[in-house]
């Protein structure tokens, strides 16, 4: 799986707020899906909710954006009632220029799409619902996740730890690892707690359900802790026109458990033929893990060479490579393979990245000040992404897109994309914003941010 670098697009609702949105896929009918929690349209794709919606549209266009309050829609927001979140979907819509599509909205989404199915039947050629529920709930359930947003009100880390007991009953300690940097970077947890707030508790749509005429799939999983099934057969009762169909398992997300299950079911409601599974190349580590790469460089390797000598230049290049292997082992990361000038890398953890560039810039620091006729000037650049794995090696856009961001630095310089700044939001990183930069063989611009670092 190469790592996928979506178009990012603006809506702007009739209320004023920036929607930021992505359609992938080719030619065929379009999909719709309004996001079911927090979201990040730019990072959503290297995350197992990426892998489900580029299976999801296979023959198909799919368009997703991030809700008001998350991801890379505006974020400073007051209003999170049904008709704000309806602002949302219209404005993409109109934006992309949708005249009918297939509406795919799922959990908290879920009665956002609801709504809107009951209020633009003309639009809507087909409704599918997972995990969906038209109120919500009352008595001890409610207390349980009231107690849980305000946990993420104190403490965001550990309120969103809180919802994967829920939500991915057996993660393991990687998947918990990579979804609470997801959680992070695509909403504070203020925001994260207001919209479960009027997305889920204070949500009643049960007087839209009767007005929905079009042909309506309704998926549940019968063992859903995070929404319980009863949730889901009521919808399907109180609409006209349902299938109801209980799929096995206990996870809340379509993308975890047996996501295929879930995939043919909408198949077989469209009508359509089932498309064959992507294929994912071999991989000898976890396959499609998401990692962040860093590569090293040491200015004017070839003028060192010339000018100090094989043998004097050679020794440059051990004190590199023993302060770069020393951050690694410091901070978790794999040399992957030296690059004759410098070293590339990669760090299961994003923040480990970047404390094993800041520990390799002092080291190279003090290394200068100790040497300073012999100094050894690096620059280092990062990016986190999904790379291809063959052998021992990584390949695809995000690797090379942290080759060029490590071109582009300045010695004694680290360069990050606004990926690797997103992922450690909160943590204490300090980041300067150099803008949009023109890199050579992307198309597109890209914003790159310095890591902000001192000498010990």
């Amino acid at each position: 799986m190469t790592a996928f670098q979506p178009q990012i697009r603006f809506a702007t609702t009739r209320d004023g707020v920036r929607i930021a949105y992505t359609i992938i896929g080719g030619d065929g009918p379009t999909f719709v899906s309004p996001s079911g929690w927090v979201s990040h349209v730019e990072l959503e794709w290297q995350t197992a909710s990426g892998e489900f919606f580029r299976q999801l549209a296979r023959g198909r266009r799919l368009l997703v954006y991030d809700g008001r309050g998350t991801g890379l829609s505006d974020r400073d927001i007051e209003d999170f009632s049904l008709q704000a979140r309806l602002n949302d979907l219209e404005a993409v819509v109109e934006h992309a220029g949708l005249e009918r599509f297939t509406l795919l909205a799922w959990s908290m989404g879920a009665p956002t799409g609801i709504a809107y199915a009951a209020e633009h039947p003309e639009r809507i050629d087909s409704l599918v619902l997972y995990a969906s529920f038209s109120r919500g709930p009352e008595g001890q359930e409610r207390a349980i996740i009231q107690t849980v947003t305000d946990l993420m009100r104190i403490e965001w880390g550990v309120g969103a730890r809180a919802t994967m007991g829920f939500i991915h009953p057996d993660a393991e300690r990687l998947e918990i690892e990579e979804s609470m940097q997801y959680f992070r970077a695509a909403a504070s947890g203020e925001m994260a707690a207001r919209i479960l707030q009027e997305s889920f508790l204070n949500t009643d749509v049960r007087e839209y359900l009767p007005r929905v005429t079009v042909p309506t799939l309704v998926l549940h999983r019968r063992d859903d802790t995070a929404v319980r099934l009863e949730f889901g057969r009521e919808v399907a009762m109180l609409l006209p026109n349902a299938r109801f169909l209980i799929l096995e398992g206990n996870h809340h997300p379509p993308f975890y458990g047996d996501s295929g299950a879930i995939l043919r079911a909408i198949d077989d409601f469209l009508g359509v033929e089932p498309q064959p599974a992507v294929e994912q190349p071999h991989a000898h580590t976890h396959a499609g893990a998401p990692v962040t790469i860093l590569f090293t460089d040491i200015e004017g390797s070839t003028s060192l060479t010339q000018r100090l000598g094989d043998a004097a230049a050679q020794g440059l290049l051990r004190a590199h490579n023993d302060i770069v292997r020393d951050a690694l082992r410091s901070h978790g990361g794999d040399e992957i393979k030296h690059t004759g000038d410098g070293i590339m890398a990669s760090f299961p953890s994003t923040s480990g990245g970047l404390e094993a560039a800041i520990d390799a810039q002092r080291a190279f620091a003090r290394h200068n000040h100790a040497h300073p006729d012999d100094p050894v000037r690096v620059r280092i650049g990062l990016n986190m992404g999904e790379p291809v794995r063959e052998q021992d090696d990584l390949f695809g856009q995000a690797v090379q897109l942290a080759r060029r961001i490590c071109d582009r630095a300045a010695p004694g310089q680290i360069l990050a994309s606004n990926v690797v700044r997103e992922l450690v939001a909160g943590k204490g990183f300090l980041f300067a914003d150099l803008g949009d930069t023109e890199l050579r063989g992307f198309e597109d611009p890209v914003r790159l941010y310095a890591v902000r670092w001192e000498e010990p």
